[in-house]
């Protein structure tokens, strides 16, 4: 599979950000952008179910560029579901309304492991590769297109749960009980997920995100052994083969939500990924000091916050980005946009930001 080509890029800003490479204007994007805090998501939702419109390129297309229509972004991210890697592995996923996902058969034991299967990334999930061509097409160069995944941790965690948890207590008590188990798993996963950001990459991808969602699960010793190692492989083994295959790098975004100052700073100092996302309980001058200035930072407002005024919106944007500078910095949230986010409350964040 040869890596497409598209339009020329007329907004490079967050690739520029992500390199450390000086920008006019701080870049910003949003986590969940392209989705449910919109009319007109909601329009096609209520024909379609969710996976369906995941699985078909025109849809996932059409969503990704919805919020472009309305928001003066500096990236798009392509609509799709960290839970279709479980999915293409052999286990059934529902997204239950009110609920969110859920999986009805998860993990039980070690025993459950030879219920998965090595999928075929190429074809098993092509349909998200058609998208990303699709979109960068339709993009026609306006802003970059950012493909993402699960990251391995996170995807157990929804594996053996069987959905989301305040406590992810299951997965947690296997790497106590079961650990060669657990890295057993954790491996199987993240081949997977190499394969499917390569495949992303070759289909127009020019940033990646990993989302380690439930970081905020582990302590430091277990962020290093189930997290850490993984997000390292996955960052290393992309690029060994974008490089085999002669496919140009792209930067990658690592966003450990909830992990520890120490388990940021591991994974900074590994200089495994140029981006590091921050969830919203990050003191941003302790970051700065502790990841120190080889690594661009990713956030990190509390998406509760556009719930504020308009101007109080604005203003916390535009002290956000001022506290970040605009040196090694991509403005977002510090977790995903909330569904019933009111719509001038997004143009107010975007403006502090774009005004610092």
């Amino acid at each position: 599979m040869a890596q497409a080509q598209f339009p020329p890029l007329k907004n490079d800003l967050i690739l520029r950000a992500a390199y450390g490479e000086p920008v006019e204007r701080i870049p910003v994007w949003i986590m969940r952008q392209a989705g449910r805090y919109l009319p007109e998501f909601h329009e096609i939702r209520s024909k379609h179910d969710f996976f369906t419109i995941c699985r078909s390129p025109t849809f996932a297309c059409e969503v990704t560029l919805q919020p472009l229509k309305r928001f003066d972004l500096d990236a798009s991210i392509i609509f799709s579901d960290i839970l279709v890697i479980p999915q293409a592995m052999g286990l059934k996923v529902e997204m239950v309304p009110g609920t969110g996902p859920v999986l009805p058969n998860p993990l039980y034991d070690p025993s459950d492991l030879n219920r998965l299967i090595e999928p075929n990334v190429e074809q098993d999930l092509r349909y998200v590769g058609d998208a990303i061509a699709l979109t960068r097409h339709k993009l026609e160069g306006k802003v970059p297109l950012i493909g993402f995944t699960g990251a391995a941790w996170t995807l157990m965690s929804y594996m053996i749960q069987g959905g989301g948890s305040s406590t992810m207590i299951k997965p947690r008590s296997w790497l106590y009980k079961y650990p060669e188990a657990s890295h057993k798993l954790l491996q199987l996963i993240t081949n997977v997920i190499v394969d499917y950001l390569v495949m992303q990459v070759k289909s127009g991808a020019q940033l990646l995100q990993v989302f380690e969602s439930s970081s905020d699960f582990l302590n430091d010793e277990l962020f290093a052994n189930y997290s850490f190692k993984y997000l390292k492989e996955i960052s290393e083994k992309v690029r060994e083969q974008l490089k085999e295959e002669n496919i140009p790098q792209v930067p990658m975004i690592a966003f450990p939500k909830g992990a520890t100052m120490n388990s940021l700073e591991m994974l900074a100092k590994s200089k495994t990924y140029e981006v590091i996302g921050l969830d919203w309980t990050v003191d941003v001058a302790e970051a700065r000091r502790r990841l120190g200035p080889d690594i661009t930072l990713q956030g990190n407002l509390d998406p509760c916050a556009l719930y504020a005024s308009e101007q109080k919106v604005t203003d916390r944007g535009r002290e956000m980005a001022m506290a970040f500078g605009k040196t090694r910095y991509i403005a977002n949230l510090g977790h995903g946009i909330t569904p019933d986010t009111p719509i001038a409350s997004v143009h107010a964040f975007i403006k502090g930001v774009h005004s610092v």
